[in-house]
């Protein structure tokens, strides 16, 4: 695949070889439209994912506790003040049953996720770690919002591996228009105690926010790659009908794919999933993700009942239902040429 003209070109072979982009040349990535360079951008993250974490695609089986949430962030169908969610919250021995069928199933990581619930406080959740950690071979990854540094420091030391704390947007003032009551600021020094606590630590961003810009994009790389995350997740905004935020347009799947690339160009071994929203974006989305720098597969094992209330954006349910049988045949993965990985899939780390 050739470019048609050389200043992308040059940029993509130095972000291959390793060298380090400024906000301008990251921009410029985001910015390719030409089909043939933006191939070429995905076809060079594909090469560097497999050169630095291999071609196996490691499985992190999802369980979705809680659709309660404290914060009302514009985006979110979860957020506080959508008087049309169907609340829950899902008994502990229902979470460890759970836990147990994602490990007969194959995966290596429970991913514990939920709304901000103050019902799950650190001395409940704490519990739920040790006796899955008791119970299975499983990493445990939490994925439930803020806290204080003294939780984070509990959840540590009874044994939970990974946080997911996903930062949205890199702008300060975009961030605090989306999720009110809280500053980019804070997010921010969460993820640095996370990181403090030896967490492997995932964060990431939306793509397509309204009055987000290409600028902002790369200061999303820039703030991933400066504070070192082991995962990153990169996904679409897809407008919720109970939000404030119903009327805008989704984010695209280009785009999405495109950042997706740069994040594995800039970050090198990262673990990088392709997200259940760029399968509602984009049928084939997943797909894509794969040969465009993904290496991580996330099903969701929330049972159907709860899983149709856990709304973040419209569509994701029915996805979701396609993991099963994913699961089940691996075709999908088979497909690509890609080995489901046996370990526990944690960041592979080359430099």
């Amino acid at each position: 695949m050739t470019c048609t003209s050389s200043a992308p070109c040059d940029t993509i072979a130095k972000a291959e070889d390793g060298g380090a982009l400024s906000r301008e040349e990251i921009a410029a990535l985001l910015s390719l439209r030409e089909p043939s360079e933006v191939e070429r951008l995905f076809q060079a993250a594909d090469r560097v994912r497999k050169a630095q974490v291999g071609d196996e695609i490691f499985l992190r089986g999802i369980i979705e506790f809680s659709n309660h949430c404290r914060n009302n962030c514009l985006y979110c169908g979860l957020r506080r003040d959508n008087r049309d969610a169907q609340r829950y919250r899902m008994e502990d021995e229902r979470i460890l049953g759970l836990a147990r069928d994602i490990q007969a199933r194959g995966c290596t990581t429970v991913v514990l996720q939920s709304g901000e619930d103050p019902c799950y406080t650190v001395e409940r959740m704490c519990g739920l770690i040790r006796r899955i950690k008791t119970g299975t071979d499983l990493a445990v990854t939490l994925s439930i919002g803020q806290r204080p540094y003294e939780d984070y420091k509990a959840f540590r030391e009874a044994g939970a591996d990974r946080y997911l704390l996903r930062h949205e947007t890199a702008s300060a003032d975009l961030f605090a228009r989306l999720c009110p009551g809280r500053s980019l600021e804070d997010r921010i020094q969460c993820l640095k105690w996370i990181k403090e606590l030896d967490y492997e630590t995932g964060m990431g961003c939306m793509v397509g926010l309204p009055g987000q810009t290409v600028g902002d994009l790369a200061d999303d790389v820039l703030l991933i790659r400066g504070l070192d995350a082991d995962m990153v997740g990169i996904g679409p905004f897809i407008p919720h009908e109970h939000t404030p935020l119903k009327d805008c347009l989704p984010g695209h799947t280009t785009l999405v794919l495109k950042m997706l690339s740069v994040i594995r160009l800039v970050t090198r071994d990262t673990n990088i999933p392709s997200t259940t929203a760029l399968g509602v974006l984009d049928g084939p989305g997943r797909k894509k993700a794969f040969e465009a720098g993904a290496n991580v597969f996330m099903p969701v094992f929330t049972p159907q009942d709860y899983a149709e209330r856990y709304e973040i954006y419209p569509g994701k349910g029915d996805v979701e239902k396609a993991d099963g049988a994913i699961l089940d045949f691996k075709g999908f993965f088979d497909s690509i040429g890609r080995p489901i990985g046996k370990g526990p899939g944690g960041r592979r780390r080359t430099r």
